[in-house]
């Protein structure tokens, strides 16, 4: 392979707005050099007919061997690598004795895997020649990137080619003849790549297009998350790629990383049941689908919104009307965090009337009870997994539909940030809702010193609008007024703002040679009409004026 060198300790990060990664210079495979090295992690269970298959697929890949591990995560017992068929040179088992199928496999994989990059794979797939190697192209260029491939279903039949047969076919570029004419189903998700651009366009949605049937991400970018939810019994796809979103990860669909799927899967098969088992899981874990969260006074293990509250130095009132406020609202998918010092509350009491402490001992037993309110000494960095966070000074009230406005906003012009004005003085107040995905993303591009303000700006839409307009009102504020629609302000501003600048320029052609001219022919129309109603100059005078006025004006 040829130049470029990709990667290295000496990369930039590039600075991907939203999910658009189409400004990266992504080469062509065969010309460019490859220095990172991938674990291909394969959970193995009673596959004994399509395990060869897949490794003799991967024995022909075009990624340097030596940068090529292949982990095999033995949930049966029965895996052997003494068979007649062609496996990768770098290939271990690690045999699980416990169980662990599926998800669980994956995991045990991941946390032995020594590469630069995990790489998923089904023992049931058999991959195309270039498969590994357009996928890494990718991982060479940023490291924040989840690849995901094509993957296309066809009919398993049992014995109709050999692994053997299998690597020749990878290596001379014709894998897809093994099947015929069979040309095989294509995932689903495909369907959504058609539609956003192969995700360039689907802005937050873009997790949703997540298939880990053959999907690779840096390991430092899984071990960053967590890892895999091995609590969950399916839907662990989807919760998977839903941290990874608020990570600040890029979902790159790549059409030419191709991989071939040995008959269809459990949730092809099975349907209906599929999603009725999964749809709990999903539903507590990933606020993003709103359509499943239907109930109005539900709360899940997940919240859409994390709302912070400073009570450090303010009154016990006005730390309870605003968080008040923020549980009386019409989204009631919102957890509040109290931050203050509570570490005072655990000396010596004394008299309440004259305890220095006496507000937040207050805030503190007026929310002991509620299940949404928790206390902290300091904010975590980031709301993650939470997807987005509300900061609100106390003291402000927002009106039931802030919030959901608020987040509707957002969502509709991709805004990492949303900066509301309160109050402009000598110290200018303001509440903060904050994309969880942004700001992480924002955290790992960001150059020591660089504000992290700057960086959201590049990677997503940041804005400052008046917050009175959105709803968020000082405590104590009468509540009869109607509520302020933002847009409808936004658009009096503009008609304000060009009223001024026609108003200007009507001004500035007064003062033109033109303008003065128009003006006497005006003036001579006035006298005109007006000679109708009242007596008035003589009209004779009138009518030459507007004569000359207008033989001026033709020449």
């Amino acid at each position: 392979m040829g130049s470029p060198v990709l990667g290295g300790a000496e990369m930039v990060q590039p600075r991907i707005r939203c999910n658009d990664y189409g400004t990266l210079p992504v080469p062509e495979p065969g010309e460019w050099l490859p220095r990172k090295s991938v674990s291909v992690v394969i959970p193995a269970y009673r596959c004994d007919e399509t395990l060869p298959l897949a490794l003799a697929s991967l024995a022909g890949q075009s990624y340097p061997s030596h940068l090529l591990e292949v982990v095999v995560v033995d949930t049966g017992g029965a895996v052997r690598l003494s068979g007649p068929g062609p496996v990768p040179e770098r290939t271990r088992v690690v045999r699980v004795q416990d169980g662990g199928e599926g998800v669980n496999a994956r995991q045990r994989g991941a946390a032995v895997a020594e590469g630069d990059v995990v790489h998923w794979l089904d023992a049931d797939v058999v991959l195309d020649r270039e498969h590994i190697e357009t996928q890494m192209r990718w991982h060479h260029l940023a490291g924040y990137l989840v690849v995901l491939g094509q993957v296309r279903f066809h009919e398993r039949r049992a014995g109709v080619f050999t692994a053997s047969e299998v690597e020749a076919a990878v290596v001379s570029g014709t894998a897809a003849k093994l099947f015929g004419e069979d040309e095989g189903v294509p995932h689903q998700v495909m369907e959504m790549w058609e539609r956003t651009g192969d995700l360039r366009q689907a802005g937050s949605d873009a997790f949703t297009g997540y298939v880990g049937t053959a999907a690779s991400l840096p390991a430092d970018l899984f071990r960053s998350v967590g890892g895999l939810d091995v609590s969950l019994p399916l839907g662990h796809d989807a919760e998977f790629a839903f941290r990874l979103a608020q990570a600040g990860a890029v979902f790159v669909a790549d059409r030419r990383s191709v991989c071939h799927h040995l008959g269809g899967s459990a949730a092809m098969r099975r349907r209906r049941e599929s999603r009725r088992h999964t749809m709990p899981y999903i539903t507590e874990r990933i606020p993003h689908y709103r359509s499943l969260r239907n109930h109005p006074n539900r709360q899940y293990l997940v919240p859409n919104v994390e709302a912070v509250v400073d009570a450090s130095g303010r009154s016990a009132e006005s730390v309870q009307a605003t968080v008040n406020g923020l549980l009386a609202g019409r989204m009631s998918d919102v957890s509040v965090t109290l931050v203050g010092p509570w570490g005072l509350l655990a000396g010596e009491q004394r008299f309440p009337l004259d305890d220095p402490s006496a507000d937040l001992r207050l805030i503190r037993e007026s929310f002991r009870g509620e299940a949404r309110v928790r206390f902290a000494e300091r904010p975590a960095e980031t709301a993650f997994p939470v997807p987005f966070r509300f900061t609100c000074p106390a003291g402000w009230v927002p009106r039931p539909d802030a919030l959901e406005r608020l987040l509707k906003f957002a969502d509709d012009n991709a805004l990492g940030l949303v900066s509301l004005v309160l109050e402009e003085g000598e110290e200018m107040v303001a509440a903060r809702l904050e994309r969880t995905a942004a700001v992480r993303r924002a955290l790992l591009l960001a150059a020591p010193g660089e504000e992290i303000g700057d960086v959201m700006h590049q990677v997503s839409g940041t804005v400052w609008e008046d917050g009175l307009s959105w709803g968020l009102r000082p405590m104590g504020a009468t509540d009869d007024e109607p509520a302020v629609d933002p847009e409808i302000e936004r658009w009096k501003r503009k008609v304000r703002y060009w009223r001024r600048q026609a108003r200007l320029l009507r001004r500035q052609l007064d003062r033109t040679p033109r303008g003065r001219i128009r003006g006497m022919v005006a003036e001579g129309l006035r006298l005109v009409r007006s000679r109708r109603q009242a007596p008035g100059p003589d009209p004779q005078t009138a009518d030459r004026a507007i004569r000359g006025g207008r033989r001026k004006i033709e020449r």
